[in-house]
């Protein structure tokens, strides 16, 4: 994924933002990425790859996906029902 691509659907937050927002912060949790806008606190989705991003904000990786094919998975993920993934 580009820098510019968005991580989070919900607020509208991108990949750039949250590396910039690791970097500056180093969070020890990576819950504190909520911080960056409100990221995973709409409707989850994010939550596993802002872990990543706290991780190694140089490094992410969105499991090889472009950012059409993680738009479809977060529709899916929305439409499943599932619970909602949470820091």
């Amino acid at each position: 994924m580009e820098p510019d691509d968005k991580i989070c659907y919900c607020y509208d937050v991108s990949l750039r933002k949250l590396a910039n927002f690791s970097r500056r912060e180093r969070p020890k949790r990576a819950s504190r990425m909520s911080e960056c806008l409100g990221a995973g606190t709409g409707c989850g989705w994010c939550v596993p790859f802002l872990a990543k991003i706290a991780e190694d904000p140089d490094g992410f990786e969105a499991d090889g996906m472009d950012p059409g094919e993680y738009a479809a998975r977060r529709q899916a993920y929305i439409k499943s029902g599932e619970p909602k993934n949470k820091f």
